[in-house]
């Protein structure tokens, strides 16, 4: 399941993590949900951080996207 990642220079890396990379703000607008419920997806190892910083956190984009889907499909059963 683990991907390679090759990155030709610094300005490639700055454009992957600008598009892929999310703090929690960023998940919680996307997820549409409180920070308490995120946290808590999180202590359950719903959702795994790539970085715990001291107030903020950072994760995978498409972990956030796959997770709101997962939840739209489950409201729509």
């Amino acid at each position: 399941m683990a991907e390679n990642y090759s990155f030709k220079n610094r300005e490639d890396l700055t454009e992957y993590i600008k598009s892929e990379i999310i703090n929690t703000t960023e998940a919680l607008e996307i997820l549409q949900c409180t920070r308490q419920n995120l946290n808590n997806l999180v202590q359950r190892g719903v959702l795994n951080p790539i970085k715990d910083l001291p107030r903020d956190r950072l994760f995978f984009k498409e972990d956030i996207v796959k997770r709101k889907n997962d939840m739209d499909m489950k409201v729509n059963k």
